[in-house]
């Protein structure tokens, strides 16, 4: 039997938590994934970026393109760079067959 609340663990007998005054549960949700920090390495800086987002999503590699907007407000002294997580750099890398990019 668990909490609720607290998701302390309690044994055969007991029907509520002491501490938050809850009626006990036979399990528990999972916990949802808290975001944490996600560290990005940039991939690429320039091209087609219809064709690169089409052949990430088709990898199912997540993406962003810092800047990609910018241009409507000011334009940006090194374009658009495409950035994705670091685990899944040499991945794009290849896939974009481009390697060797800052």
């Amino acid at each position: 039997m668990y909490c609720p609340s607290c998701r302390a663990e309690f044994r055969e007998g007991f029907f509520r938590c002491e501490d938050c005054d809850k009626t006990l549960v036979e399990s528990l949700p999972e916990e949802p994934v808290k975001p944490g920090y996600i560290k990005l390495a940039t991939v690429f800086t320039e091209g087609e970026i219809a064709l690169i987002k089409s052949r990430l999503d088709d990898a199912g590699i997540d993406y962003y393109f810092h800047g990609e907007q910018a241009h409507r407000l000011a334009p940006l002294p090194f374009g658009a760079r495409l950035m994705v997580r670091e685990d899944f750099k040499e991945e794009a890398e290849i896939l974009l067959g481009i390697t060797g990019q800052p």
